[in-house]
Order: structure tokens, then C-alpha cells, then sequence
């Protein structure tokens, strides 16, 4: 990779990480792990640079991320980590408007399973439609469908207050 490359490279990465943590933190609900499935993803793309930089590099992170993701679940998927000590406080009133239903959601995503939140990720703060999220996950639409029905169904559970939107179809 010639000095202009690298030069490329750091800028997009400069610009665009916020985003793609956001993602990623999505995705994990952990900062640490999210750190690390953002830092994978780069690995990842840094030898493609030369031929993903001219299509869609953002893009090309954000379905490594999701793939390398489903990959950690399925890997870990009978092993779950309870953390001795949860930080589920209620949530108070915010005179900054929103960031106390912001919270409420982030911690209501960490009860879902995996899959459930990665379908909530991809359909709703990604908004994705259920053929591009069943590509992404490698399941049919009809499994999107259901997850994103039980998901919502465990939000509305966990977040009563909240008023949910229906399920998109």
C-alpha cells in the first residue's frame, strides 16, 4: 500500500469509526467486545483497502461486523457471561430530553438474545429491509419476521412505559 492509500485509509477510518462503533456496540452490548468486533472487521478490511475504498468501504465493515458477530454467537452460544453485579438502575427523569427512553432501550437490548438484537439492530436503528437482514444473517424472511415479532414483544414487555411502533412488515 503506497503513502496515498494509508493516507486514505486513516481518514476513513478517522471519520468513520464513530458510526461503525455505534454499530458495533449495537450489536454486542458491550463496549469492550464492541471495540474488539470494530477492530476485527478493520483487520479484515485493510488488505481488501485497495479494491473496497472505490465501491462501498462502510458498507463492506459494517457486513463483516455482522457476520463476525453471528459467528461469536454461534460460537458461544451455550456459554453466557451473568455479570455478578448489573447495572439495571432505574432510569429517571432526563430534563435533556430522550436520553433517559435512549438508556431504557440500551439496557431492555441487553436482555434480548443475540439473534433477537441483531434483528432489532439491523431492521430498526439500521433500517434494513427484512430480505437485506435475512441476506445478512443467513436465515429466511420468515425468520426475520419472527424475531423481529418476538423481540419487539420482549420490548414491550421490558419497556412498558415506552410506546413501541408496530412491527414493519
Amino acid at each position: 500500500m503506497d503513502e496515498d492509500e494509508r493516507l486514505r485509509l486513516a481518514e476513513f477510518v478517522s471519520s468513520r469509526t464513530p458510526a461503525l462503533m455505534r454499530v458495533a456496540y449495537l450489536l454486542t452490548g458491550d463496549r469492550t467486545a464492541a471495540e474488539d468486533l470494530l477492530q476485527s472487521a478493520l483487520a479484515r478490511a485493510i488488505p481488501r483497502w485497495g479494491t473496497i475504498r472505490h465501491t462501498d468501504p462502510e458498507g463492506y465493515l459494517r457486513v463483516v461486523m455482522y457476520r463476525q458477530q453471528i459467528s461469536w454467537w454461534r460460537r458461544l452460544r451455550r456459554w453466557r457471561e451473568t455479570p455478578l453485579n448489573p447495572a439495571d438502575e432505574p432510569v429517571g427523569a432526563d430534563p435533556s430530553g430522550g436520553s433517559d427512553v435512549r438508556l431504557a432501550m440500551r439496557a431492555a437490548l441487553r436482555h434480548l438474545p443475540p439473534a433477537q438484537r441483531a434483528v432489532v439492530v439491523l431492521r430498526y436503528y439500521e433500517d434494513l429491509p427484512e430480505a437485506r437482514v435475512a441476506e445478512l444473517l443467513g436465515c429466511s424472511v420468515g425468520t426475520v419476521r419472527s424475531r423481529t415479532h418476538r423481540a419487539v414483544t420482549r420490548l414491550r414487555e421490558l419497556l412498558p412505559e415506552i410506546e413501541l411502533l408496530e412491527v414493519r412488515r
